[in-house]
């Protein structure tokens, strides 16, 4: 005991003054709870290099335009279209059949999804025939639905509706699933009735899980719609990019495969603002 007492006697007030500097030194703030921070300019940086190589290979001949047509000849394909109105006959045909499967199918899909979720006897018989009908490409009832509905849009609405409504049903479900029981066990011992229990826990909890399964369905649905319109379409996108291919106009093709890529990335943002709107409270 001495010995420390004249141990800290022997240092000089600096070195006191340090010592205590350290000792109360702020330590760095660790819970940020996995917060993304993507950096906005990043991937359109990436982008741009990509489209300045690819514009550079071919405008050097290093790629034969057959196979790979430069930027510059996609846009100029893109401008000519849009310019005769072809685009947005296309557009319009494919965004109608688009809307219409996916509402049709996101609203089955979700009153059947919540009934599995919720109900004993739904689930038991729900998730059996999901995961019977599921796996089976949706494209290939494609003629089935012909026979049945006729010639028309019908079928192709029918082939987007039944891809779109079997991702919702698992993503609802699942959603529901995830809720934390002590919530609904809570609310019911305050005798919350059943619909208020949907609506003020269940259905704020499974939101994050249907949005993200919304995500899902409009890719699955703009895939459909290109290939129910390459089978049996004289207008839409899928039509187009088919009858470009056939003819080996693949600047016209590409053309076609940019306006897709730019549907799925407007679909995209507005779901995204559809989660800033619906998930705030997160």
């Amino acid at each position: 005991m001495p010995s420390a007492r004249f141990s800290m006697l022997d240092r000089s007030p600096q070195e006191t003054k340090d010592r205590s500097a350290e000792a109360t030194r702020p330590v760095a703030f660790r819970g940020a709870g996995f917060t993304p921070r993507g950096s906005r300019s990043a991937g359109w940086i990436a982008l741009a290099l990509v489209i300045a190589v690819w514009q550079l290979a071919g405008s050097a001949g290093w790629v034969n335009p057959l196979f790979l047509p430069a930027p510059s000849a996609i846009a100029m394909a893109v401008y000519k279209l849009a310019s005769s109105g072809a685009l947005w006959q296309h557009l319009s045909w494919s965004i109608m059949r688009i809307g219409t499967g996916w509402i049709i199918g996101t609203a089955a899909g979700v009153i059947v999804g919540f009934a599995i979720g919720l109900s004993t006897m739904a689930r038991g018989v729900g998730i059996t025939f999901i995961s019977a009908l599921f796996p089976i490409p949706k494209i290939a009832l494609l003629p089935l639905l012909i026979l049945w509905l006729g010639i028309g849009e019908e079928p192709k609405i029918a082939t987007i509706a039944l891809g779109v409504f079997f991702s919702t049903a698992i993503s609802v479900y699942s959603g529901v699933d995830a809720v934390p029981r002590n919530l609904i066990r809570m609310a019911q011992s305050f005798n919350v009735p059943f619909h208020a229990i949907v609506r003020r826990v269940i259905w704020p909890g499974a939101l994050p899980s249907i949005l993200a399964g919304f995500r899902i369905t409009s890719s699955v649905a703009l895939l459909l719609v290109v290939s129910a319109e390459m089978i049996g379409a004289q207008y839409g996108i899928g039509a187009f990019v088919l009858q470009a291919g056939n003819l080996m106009q693949t600047d016209q093709l590409l053309a076609g495969v940019v306006i897709l890529s730019l549907f799925g990335l407007l679909v995209g943002k507005l779901i995204n603002l559809l989660e800033v709107r619906l998930l705030h409270w997160r």
